[in-house]
């Protein structure tokens, strides 16, 4: 008889089992505060069901076989024929399945679509991140492919199914297809505008022929893709369809996929157009970029959610584990240094959710001002709330000690993934700039944003400091470019600020206007003036299980 060495003690139970939509009162409350009380049950049940499925053992072993096996790439059939398919584990078909089956690539078909999707995308990417890619790409493609109505109509059917169908086909011949896009070569990168990809126009109107490359081709196993190319009238979108209305498969040569960091389920890849790859013209000739902007601008507001999405389930294992391991005699939650450390992270993943939400409920609302709000609070949530998942995600796995380094835990593929959505869709400084640009174009898009904010002035000192500073640096444009980044960030939280001070407990807008707004805090996480009503801060946001 083998020798009983231990036994298994002051360890936490797996955080499994529970509802994710319901345990995260930024969301919860949030959809009570943006939605319509004749259809606030309706979503509160939609995403409890979300909410169950995505904090269920399923979805969490789907997470974690989807990442042990990554997608492969076959080139060729086993007879020669050039096939340019990708494979990937069954875990990841049914992640994406099940997200498709909940509307999480349409947002356009129903009242709050914009918000029901977002939070919808926040519960559901906690099961796993990376199979949100096609997700935020078929849905981005909607208002892109509305400049041309007959590619709309044609394929917004389609891209806003709730249908998965994995295998290839005629668009005809399918109940919902998925879109991804190829913007960026290798020569470029961010600066589209300098794409040597050609088309060259057929007798057929608005048909084209693309030769060149793409460096970042997302989701490279989706039915069609917006891509950019040079046309004799500049810079230009396409639509790029896998499959030829004939059933013969379009020229997309898939040269490789890429070897990430994180992201490990997904695929991206580099692909080649070799002169005989057919494409539709969206839009017209030149008005590449004004064209596909949308498309960007919706999937920037979904690296928002994502990065919460990531944040909240990293502080949610760390307030878990710490609610149950002991040390020194007493829980690791009960310690006022960690108690600081949980309340501080609690506080970025509160404010990331509530930024979130708020501007999806703008999309929703589609007004003048919302627009104008959207253009300028974008790509500031973008940078800065992509910019804090890192940190969080770190802090959070240092909560769990050793047992947040191994990869058992899931914190270190949260880790990895934290990175992602800084980067994509253009990285910090191409956000700063673009902010930049709206301030100088867009003039309203600054009076949407002062008029956001000041709805909340004068209910806390060190907000309406901060508003004073932030448009004492907006009126000095000496220099401005070089400090944009730090403009922004200021931008981003104020914006925060004010929404919390707004909307949440005062336990926690005092925390996040004390340390975020008023400078009363380190560089570090739990570095919280010990005078602030931590402990509430804490249980408000520590996930429960039923059991």
């Amino acid at each position: 008889m083998a020798a009983t060495t231990h036994t298994v003690t002051n360890q936490p139970p797996p955080l499994v089992g529970y509802d994710v939509f319901a345990s995260d009162p930024a969301l919860t409350e949030g959809i009570t505060r943006h939605i319509a009380a004749d259809r606030l049950d309706e979503v509160r049940q939609e995403l409890g069901r979300l909410g169950e499925a995505a904090g269920s053992a399923h979805a969490q072993q789907w997470g974690e076989q989807a990442n042990a096996h990554p997608p492969v790439l076959h080139t060729h059939d086993r007879y020669g024929h050039r096939i340019d398919e990708v494979e990937f584990h069954p875990a990841w078909h049914r992640l994406l399945g099940h997200a498709v089956s909940a509307g999480l690539n349409d947002a356009w078909s129903r009242p709050d679509g914009h918000l029901r999707r977002t939070a919808g995308f926040i519960v559901w990417t906690q099961a796993e991140a990376g199979h949100g890619c096609p997700l935020s790409m078929t849905h981005a493609a909607v208002p892109a492919l509305r400049h041309e109505p007959e590619l709309a109509a044609e394929w917004e059917p389609l891209l806003t199914s709730w249908i998965y169908e994995q295998e290839l086909g005629p668009a005809a011949e399918k109940a919902g297809a998925l879109a991804g896009m190829a913007m960026t070569e290798k020569q470029g990168g961010s600066d589209v505008r300098a794409n040597t990809t050609r088309a060259e126009p057929l007798s057929a109107p608005g048909e084209y022929v693309l030769t060149g490359h793409k460096w970042f081709c997302s989701a490279p196993m989706s039915d069609a893709f917006l891509v950019l190319a040079q046309a004799p009238g500049g810079l230009t979108c396409f639509l790029l369809p896998r499959v030829l209305p004939d059933g013969t498969r379009n020229s997309f040569r898939i040269q490789r996929l890429k070897d990430k960091l994180g992201n490990r389920s997904n695929a991206s890849a580099e692909v080649e157009f070799d002169g005989r790859t057919w494409a539709r013209r969206v839009g017209e000739e030149g008005r590449g970029v004004a064209t596909i902007i949308e498309m960007v601008a919706a999937t920037r507001l979904d690296c928002v959610s994502a990065s919460a999405a990531v944040m909240r389930q990293a502080v949610a294992q760390a307030l878990h584990h710490t609610a149950y391991r002991e040390a020194f005699g007493r829980r690791l939650t009960d310690q006022p240094l960690m108690r600081n450390v949980l309340a501080d992270l609690a506080l970025e993943s509160e404010a990331a959710t509530t930024l979130a939400l708020r501007l999806a409920a703008a999309y929703d609302g589609g007004t003048e001002q919302d627009r104008q709000l959207l253009r300028l609070a974008v790509p500031a949530a973008k940078y800065w709330v992509t910019k804090r998942c890192t940190p969080v995600v770190a802090e959070a796995l240092e909560c769990l000690g050793g047992n947040g380094y191994v990869e058992e835990s899931g914190l270190p593929r949260l880790l990895r993934e934290a990175p992602l959505n800084s980067i994509w869709e253009g990285s910090g400084n191409i956000q700063a700039l673009d902010v930049l640009r709206a301030l100088r174009r867009e003039p309203g898009a600054l009076d949407a944003y002062l008029t956001e904010i000041g709805t909340a002035r004068g209910a806390d000192h060190r907000l309406d400091r901060a508003i004073k500073g932030m448009l004492t640096e907006l009126a000095d444009l000496e220099g401005i470019e070089a400090r944009a980044r730090r403009l922004v960030e200021r931008m981003a939280l104020v914006l925060q600020g004010s929404l919390l001070v707004r909307h949440a407990p005062p336990a926690v807008a005092d925390a996040f206007c004390a340390s975020r707004l008023g400078g009363d805090a380190g560089a570090a996480f739990g570095t919280l003036p010990h005078t602030l009503d931590l402990t509430t801060v804490v249980n408000r946001s520590r996930p429960v299980l039923d059991c």
